[in-house]
Order: C-alpha cells, then structure tokens, then sequence
C-alpha cells in the first residue's frame, strides 16, 4: 500500500516517540551504571508495559479470539522477545547508546534472511540494495578500522549482543507477519511483554534475586526507563492511528541518532563525525526501506 501523507502532528509525534524510546535505553545505562542488572531491567520494563497495554485491551474491549496455532507461536515470539530485550540491554551496558542501537537497526536483514529461510520468500530488490548499504553505515559508525587496530575487546561483546538482538528481532517481524499477523496488535503485545516480564522473573529467582539500585540515580534511572518504554509503547498503539502515522512508523528509526544525541548530552559518550556519518547512514537506508512504496 502507499505510505500516507504525514501531517505535521504525526511527524512531531513521531520524532517524539523516537526521542522516548532513545530515552528508555540512556536511562537503562544510568541504572546499569548504579547496580541494576538486564534481568531487572527487562522485568520492571516488561511488566509495567503489560499492565498498562492490558488495561487498555480491557477499556477498549478488544476482542481476545485466538487459535491453539496462535498460541503455540505466540509463546514463541514472547521468548524471542525476552531474548532480544536482554542482548539489547547487555549491549547497552557494554558500549555508547546510540552504537548499540545502530546495530540493532540492522534487524532488517535478519527479518529478510528469516523470511527466505522459513517461508521462501524471496528478498525485494530494494531489500538487496539496502543491505550493503546498512553494512558500509554500520562500519563507518562502530569505528570498525580503528577498533580492528586496538583489539576486538573494545566494543567486540556489545556488538555481539546487539547482533543477537537484531537476529532475535528479525526472526520475531517474520513469524508476526506469517503466522499471528491477524490478532490484535495491542492483544499480542500485552501477551508478549506479560510473558517476557514472567521469564524474567523466573530468571531473576534462579539467579539470586533482583538487583535493585545501589544509588539514587539508579532508581531515577529504573523508573524513567520503565515510564519512558511503557509511555511509547502505548502510545504506538493510541495516538499514531488516529494521527495516520502508522504507515510511516519507520522514521521511528531515527531513534539510534537521538540516542547518540542524549548519550553525548547525558552519559558524555563522545561520538566522530565519520561515525555520525554512519550513523546517517544506516537509518537513512532503514527508513527508505520502511518508506518505500509498494
């Protein structure tokens, strides 16, 4: 379908989702940088984000039809999910923000391999072009010369936690679009974020408990990022429908450049100019991907 025309609210609430969840992420450093572990994290974020997403399901009564096939991939895209918001967040806690974002950004190729793989689909010429494209701006941005010259240990275990973030992500586009694509968007999501929150829980007991802060900024930074993800989220699925943005969701993407933005402004994480070029790159490629008419 043709991407609607945005209008000038849409696209402001757009660049301020962007912002919102570039937050979530800078806000879970600060609590990573004050005792907080992932496991906390995805657990305060993840349960928070379903009691709200399910008050919502309730006050607008959306349906709850689903089959045994629905279920059985359901589950499984919850445990993808809880997968994918744990290498994420690892991936925060080990390099700048917006770098590990930029190369969770490259989930695009991964959903594409999975759907050839799974289903058969063959990629888009578009898909095609972009994918060098995404790679080259990934390169640029990681600084990836440099770092090759001073030892892989560098960013070497972030950037292998947010490739397995992007891979689980990718996996997750394509088993919605082919096999739950006909449930309620809201209904799968507070499935989704209820059962992650629950396995981080379970992880959380096995593992000798929760780690709460250790500091104020730590439980400042606990509580924005659950605020900051839960508000997105529900935002998403409130405000961008009614404002006809949703078709062009992908300028969310920009959210790796406001998230270099608030780590430099923040966290005081220093970022080249060639990896800002970089760093244009890749969401410059994933928006016209997202963008593109079809």
């Amino acid at each position: 379908m043709p991407t609607q025309a945005l209008t000038p609210q849409a696209f402001v609430a757009l660049l301020l989702l962007a912002c919102t969840f570039a937050g979530n992420h800078v806000a879970a450093r600060v609590a990573f940088d004050h005792g907080v572990d992932v496991v906390t994290a995805v657990a305060s974020r993840s349960l928070g984000t379903a009691l709200v997403v399910s008050l919502l399901v309730a006050w607008q009564r959306v349906p709850l039809r689903h089959s045994a096939r629905h279920r059985r991939f359901m589950l499984l895209i919850a445990l993808l999910v809880t997968l994918q918001s744990v290498f994420l967040y690892a991936a925060v806690a080990r390099m700048p923000v917006g770098l590990a974002l930029l190369v969770f950004n490259s989930y695009p190729i991964w959903a594409t391999l999975a759907a050839r793989v799974f289903y058969g689909v063959r990629p888009e010429r578009a898909v095609l072009i972009a994918i060098p494209v995404i790679l080259l701006g990934l390169v640029l941005a990681l600084d990836i010369v440099r770092v090759a010259g001073s030892g892989p240990a560098i960013v070497g275990p972030g950037v292998a936690y947010a490739l397995g973030g992007a891979a689980a992500f990718g996996l997750v586009l394509a088993l919605t679009q082919h096999e739950v694509a006909d449930l309620d968007g809201r209904v799968r999501s507070a499935f989704t974020m209820a059962v992650v929150g629950v396995l981080a829980l379970g992880a959380a007991a096995a593992g000798g408990g929760l780690h709460w802060p250790d500091a104020p900024a730590g439980w400042w930074g606990l509580v924005a990022l659950t605020a900051l993800y839960g508000t997105a989220f529900t935002v998403v699925f409130t405000l961008l429908p009614k404002l006809g943005a949703v078709s062009n969701s992908p300028i969310l993407n920009i959210e790796p450049v406001a998230a270099l933005a608030l780590g430099w402004l923040v966290l005081g994480q220093a970022v080249s100019p060639l990896q800002w070029l970089g760093a244009l790159i890749v969401v410059g490629a994933v928006m016209a991907l997202g963008l593109r008419r079809r």
